[in-house]
Parts: C-alpha cells; sequence; structure tokens
C-alpha cells in the first residue's frame, strides 16, 4: 500500500503522573498539542471506568483544543457508549478492559461475542464515529471485525514486543508472522489495519514495514522516553524510524 504511515501519540500516562499528586500538572491536553506540533497524526486518549489516568474534563478539552484527529479508547460499557455520543470523536477504538490489570491486556473477542459487539457498535457508526475494535493477531478476530461492520482493526503488538525485549528471537519471530498475517486478512476484507501495545525504538521499525499497516498508536514508551529527553523530541525519533522503515519496503 502507498501512503504515509500515521502515527497516534496515547497521552494517558501523562495523567498518570499528574493523578500521583493530584494536581493540575503535568497536563495531558498540552502534551497533545506538543504531540501535534512534533508530528504526531492523531491522539490516543483512553476513558478508563475507574479513571486512574484520563478524566471527563480531560476528554473535554482535547475535544475543544486538538486540531488533528481525537482517538477515544473505551471499554464496551454503556456509560462509555454514551460519553463517546456526546463528544462524538473522529475514532473510537473499543478495548478489553479489567479493573485489575495494568494495562490493556490482549484484544477483544469479537468472534465469540459477536452479536453484542455488533450492536454496540451501531450507534457509534450512526454518530459518524469510525470504529475500530483492538484485536489479537488471530484470523477468527479479522473475520468478526468485518462481519459486524468495523471500520478498522488495532492489532495487539504486546506479545511481539514483549518476545523481543525479553530475546526470545523464535517466539518474535512468530507473533510477527501472526501480525503481517493479520493485517493482510484485514487488508483483504476491506478494514483499514492500525497497531500498538508495547512498541519501542527497538520494535517499530518490523511493525512499519508491514505494507498494509496505516497507523500505529504508541504512548507508555513516548511518555517515558520523554523523561529522557523531552516529548517533542521522543516523538520525531519515532517518525523518523516509521517513515525511514517504510521507505526500505
Amino acid at each position: 500500500m502507498e501512503g504515509r504511515l500515521r502515527l497516534g501519540v496515547n497521552i494517558d500516562h501523562v495523567a498518570t503522573v499528574r493523578n500521583a499528586r493530584g494536581t493540575a500538572f503535568p497536563d495531558p491536553v498540552r502534551a497533545a498539542l506538543i504531540a501535534e506540533a512534533a508530528g504526531a497524526d492523531g491522539i490516543t486518549a483512553h476513558l478508563r471506568e475507574d479513571r486512574r489516568h484520563i478524566g471527563d474534563r480531560d476528554i473535554e478539552r482535547l475535544m475543544e483544543a486538538l486540531t488533528k484527529p481525537l482517538n477515544f479508547e473505551m471499554a464496551m460499557t454503556e456509560e462509555m457508549q454514551a460519553i463517546a455520543l456526546r463528544h462524538r470523536p473522529h475514532a473510537v477504538c473499543i478495548v478489553p478492559e479489567r479493573r485489575e490489570e495494568r494495562t490493556t491486556e490482549g484484544g477483544l473477542n469479537v468472534a465469540q461475542d459477536e452479536n453484542r459487539v455488533a450492536d454496540f457498535i451501531a450507534p457509534l457508526r450512526e454518530a459518524g464515529c469510525r470504529v475500530s475494535l483492538f484485536i489479537g493477531a488471530d484470523p477468527a478476530q479479522v473475520d468478526s471485525a468485518a462481519r459486524i461492520g468495523a471500520a478498522v482493526v488495532e492489532i495487539h503488538t504486546g506479545a511481539f514486543c514483549d518476545a523481543h525485549h525479553e530475546n526470545h528471537p523464535e517466539a518474535r519471530d512468530t507473533e510477527l508472522a501472526r501480525i503481517r498475517d493479520a493485517a493482510t486478512l484485514a487488508h483483504s476484507l476491506g478494514l483499514e489495519v492500525h497497531a500498538g501495545h508495547g512498541i519501542t525504538y527497538e520494535t517499530v521499525a518490523p511493525i512499519a514495514a508491514i505494507p498494509e499497516m496505516q497507523e500505529l498508536n504508541i504512548g507508555h514508551f513516548l511518555i517515558g522516553e520523554a523523561i529522557m529527553q523531552g516529548l517533542a523530541p521522543a516523538i520525531s525519533e519515532m517518525r523518523r524510524r516509521m517513515d525511514a522503515a517504510r521507505e526500505a519496503v
């Protein structure tokens, strides 16, 4: 596929640091604006049910301030659906969510719960939101996402990234092959293909080089790297590596 690979920057963990002290800073909206200026193509924010990082007012302010699209990550609950329908962000990404997890672990099981997921996303589609489903690199999940009318699948890259950083090359290569196959299948079914979770400078190139990939959503690593070198330089370096990998294809 042709076209520039987009970078979505997740600003959740700016809010995590803010909430640790219960103050107004660091401000995730300010971070989002810096990310836009540094080359982000969109901003991702996950409003969790327990509000552990991003809060309701953050979403309101992001909708007012951003010039790039907001990707609103949300659990499949009536409360989150109502919030999304009220704000009507450019995109909504439906993710699994459990209170006890540290971060989103694994993807939605769309194939097992196809009718309920279809019913849940229908009002969001009708409201003009671009619906994305966060799934594992599993053909059954891709097939189900296409069948119920999702516009996008975001493929979970956590297992690939973990295998790389834990120095398990065989598992890494297996996971990368699964991601590639899922991306190829999704594209053949008319789905836009995104990826995210655990991506770092070391792991971005193989994902960015997948021809069908159209967007990467990266958060935790970039916010951590921002502590070392600043947010704008961290994003610029990720952008450089993504572009280099895509140009090499």
